[in-house]
């Protein structure tokens, strides 16, 4: 079926992905591939996007994006045949979501666009791949890949995208005009691919067009932000002068990029795993002014990660510089847990000229476990004969104040001691 696809599309010989066997071999995306493809005499199933673009590089396959020439009803119609779970609540724009065995595969219809208007497009359904590889942004965000890695490459995104050239489809204003947002990806992409320099007229038309981004919701844009910040692209932007100047055009908060430097010193490089958005976002709002707290309400940050953000700076400013001590710092474990220590461990290395303990505090961070509290009130009132009250309450309040004081220690003569005086 694929070939006779390639051969509508003028494709002597099809290129194939680098590492596709993870996926090839993948019970669930089998079955999911069998019932579409078997679906009808023409339907097809195929990964798009980054899916396709991290086999061709080689790199670990994240999410899994799907492509059919079925509407949302047929795809729904589809998945009822084959006992496939879905979720239904992304059909209004043209996504069905397949579960199998608790994974998740976003299945998107093809579509073209009839209008946009900067922010929305109103699409319309339609059988051509062309069509709907013509909608998407990148030559490389329009690879569309089968089961055995062949690939239907209109407009030869894998040469470029292998080449590290971020090249818009078509006319590169016409398509930021469509949906202001490319601008960001652009700049994202360009971080994570690019091998050359901003085109002067890829700046140009971004700067000309650069307004439009007060049409995006607040939710694209961060949502952008995330994985730019989550991206490898991110420690090229201190040194990439075009793509840190229209970030924090975007994004006037982000202040403190220079700390990302950082993470390219020889003692750090270790420290640029496993960081998450709240981290990374507090290294670069934080500072002695309100600009934080301004972020975090304008971008409406989840409960979550402004409880990260907020410790690190209502704790780091009034740190003195015998805090980061082993006792203080196991106090905080214990107190806040073991994220928040993490975080301020790293706030601190990255944010310090020097850092004269810098190995014990990256070994505390990775080694320490977390003190647990070995009395409680069950404790008091069956050997102490306690009742419910103030008085069991204020008791294990003196116990946990002399136990963090003595270096977690607290023999049961001490506590003997306590309790019945």
């Amino acid at each position: 079926m694929f070939k006779k696809f390639l051969k509508i599309f003028n494709r002597k010989k099809p290129s194939y992905l680098n590492s596709i066997q993870d996926l090839k071999n993948d019970p669930g995306i089998i079955h999911l591939f069998n019932s579409i493809n078997d679906h009808t005499t023409d339907s097809e199933i195929l990964f798009v996007g980054g899916c396709v673009r991290q086999n061709i590089l080689g790199d670990k396959v994240e999410d899994i994006d799907l492509a059919t020439n079925l509407d949302p009803d047929e795809v729904i119609n589809c998945l009822n045949k084959n006992k496939i779970k879905f979720i239904d609540i992304g059909k209004k724009y043209g996504t069905i979501t397949a579960i199998i065995e608790k994974k998740k595969f976003e299945i998107t219809s093809l579509r073209k666009d009839i209008k946009t208007d900067g922010r929305h497009a109103e699409v319309q359904y339609c059988k051509s791949w062309k069509d709907d590889a013509n909608r998407r942004d990148f030559t490389f965000n329009s690879i569309y890949s089968n089961l055995n890695g062949e690939l239907f490459d209109p407009f030869n995104g894998r040469y470029d995208l292998l080449n590290g050239c971020v090249k818009f489809i078509g006319n590169p204003k016409t398509r930021v005009k469509e949906d202001y947002l490319r601008i960001l990806r652009y700049i994202r992409f360009f971080l994570i691919y690019s091998k050359n320099n901003h085109s002067e007229e890829i700046k140009k038309i971004i700067k000309q067009n650069i307004n439009g981004i007060n049409k995006i919701s607040n939710d694209r844009l961060l949502s952008e932000l995330k994985k730019i910040l989550l991206s490898k692209g991110l420690l090229k932007i201190p040194q990439d002068k075009f793509s840190k100047e229209i970030i924090q055009l975007i994004f006037p908060q982000l202040k403190n990029f220079e700390f990302i430097r950082k993470f390219e010193e020889k003692d750090c490089k270790s420290l640029f795993k496993d960081n998450d958005f709240p981290f990374l976002i507090s290294l670069l709002i934080i500072n002695e002014t309100d600009n934080a707290e301004y972020f975090m309400h304008k971008f409406n940050l989840s409960k979550f990660e402004k409880d990260r953000i907020l410790f690190l700076k209502n704790v780091y400013k009034n740190l003195n510089k015998d805090f980061f001590q082993k006792k203080n710092l196991k106090i905080m474990l214990y107190k806040h847990g073991r994220q928040k220590v993490i975080d301020l461990i790293k706030f601190h290395i990255l944010r310090s000229k020097k850092v004269q303990n810098f190995d014990e505090l990256n070994n505390f961070q990775k080694m320490e476990e977390t003190p647990v509290f070995p009395y409680n009130a069950k404790f008091l009132k069956e050997k102490y004969n306690f009742k419910d009250g103030k008085l069991l309450g204020d008791k294990l309040k003196q116990l946990e104040s002399v136990w963090l004081n003595n270096n977690f220690k607290l023999t049961i003569e001490k506590v003997d001691n306590i309790l019945r005086n």
